[in-house]
């Protein structure tokens, strides 16, 4: 029977007002989905990738083993099997000549170098000829996520020298993901402690639970996106002030502070003006960031330039802020060590964010796998809080 049109229909309380149930602003604490790649534990200052410590990884292993890790569930157990995933990455490096002849124009249109790589992201899914994820098997989307995650560290030090008038320089056919990214920067072989320092912190940023950007993925994901697509809207997330950036920030804040006897005096300037601390506190971490423990540990061990006087302003930032602001254990978090490290090994700052998505990409890649294998699309419901509805439309005003 046709269902006639019912113009006065008042809906019911439930449907009107949308869910009954309060929930935490920004999603705090709300358990969204389920996942086998890794979780933070912010109460006890942990966290891992599938089964193993995420800081053990990055003493232990590099970013070609949390890469197979994360992206097809154990690390490599034989020479043969590092080789095989080395390869695979080594080729995603090599990107194609049609793709790095437009990083010039990308950079000649202005905007940060995280604009930069959002545009040449963008690109690589035109001219790779990516298909949804959604309209192919499991191995195509395993091989779309590696091609996408590992062209990112050849996008972002294309683009800055494509910036300076510099050819790129193509990939090192002997180096690993981070002497490669070096390598391709400037043209020289890095020294191996500061390949080894930065391989270090991308390892501890591959991933980092349901945070804005991973979430951005899977949500790309459910709508059955193609890979470049994923990155591209995942990355776009991480752009934003309040989730990516703060390693920068964090030595502009130690350039300003300039002598440690300003220390405490900046930081109650900085509170009483209800300001941020850069590279102070966490989102999830109620203790030490133990991102932060390892990187600290990176800086000391490669003599990085910055890491005494980091170390003296670190305490006397704790100190003030454990004053200022009781109860709330505010420590170092990733940021304000990577900065340090980055800096050592001779990344410029404007790319330590850039450098930050050569790591995440492959978790964002690896959580896009994921939700692919077993999709639904991600579509949660909201709570109107608008005027009542439905309300007589006025009649469109007539001009005299």
């Amino acid at each position: 029977m046709e269902r006639t049109h019912q113009p006065n229909h008042t809906p019911s309380r439930a449907a009107a007002d949308g869910p009954t149930h309060d929930l935490p602003r920004g999603l705090e604490g709300v358990v969204v989905s389920t996942t086998a790649i890794g979780d933070v534990r912010g109460d006890e200052g942990f966290f891992h990738y599938r089964q193993h410590s995420g800081a053990d990884l990055a003493r232990e292993r590099d970013l070609t083993d949390v890469a197979a890790l994360v992206v097809d569930g154990a690390l490599p157990t034989t020479a043969d099997a590092r080789a095989a995933i080395a390869a695979e990455l080594r080729a995603g490096r090599a990107a194609p000549a049609d793709l790095l002849r437009l990083l010039p124009t990308v950079t000649a249109a202005g905007g940060e170098p995280m604009d930069q790589l959002r545009t040449a992201l963008s690109l690589v899914g035109q001219v790779y000829g990516l298909r949804p994820v959604h309209d192919v098997d499991a191995m195509a989307r395993r091989r779309d996520a590696l091609r996408v995650a590992s062209v990112v560290p050849t996008l972002v030090a294309g683009l800055h020298r494509a910036g300076r008038g510099l050819p790129p320089v193509p990939s090192h056919p002997d180096l690993d993901v981070a002497a490669d990214y070096l390598w391709m920067l400037t043209g020289t072989v890095p020294d191996r402690a500061h390949a080894r320092a930065v391989d270090q912190y991308l390892v501890l940023t591959v991933d980092h639970g349901f945070n804005a950007s991973t979430f951005t993925a899977r949500i790309a994901t459910s709508t059955g996106a193609d890979m470049a697509a994923i990155v591209t809207a995942a990355l776009a997330t991480l752009s934003g002030p309040l989730h990516g950036g703060a390693p920068s920030r964090a030595l502009e804040m130690l350039d300003e502070i300039g002598d440690r006897a300003r220390a405490e005096a900046y930081v109650r300037d900085v509170v009483a003006h209800d300001g941020r601390i850069m590279g102070f506190g966490h989102r999830v971490y109620r203790t030490q960031d133990p991102r932060s423990e390892v990187l600290h540990e990176t800086a000391r061990a490669i003599d990085a330039p910055l890491v005494g006087f980091a170390e003296q302003v670190e305490d006397d930032i704790v100190r003030a802020l454990a004053e200022l602001k009781p109860g709330r254990e505010l420590y170092a978090n990733v940021e304000y060590y990577a900065g340090v490290v980055m800096d050592a090994a001779g990344i410029p700052r404007e790319l330590f964010t850039p450098t930050f998505t050569i790591s995440r990409s492959i978790g964002w890649v690896a959580h896009a796998l994921e939700q692919a294998a077993d999709n639904r699309l991600i579509r949660p419901a909201s709570r109107y809080v608008g005027p009542p509805a439905p309300q007589p439309v006025p009649r469109a005003p007539v001009a005299a």
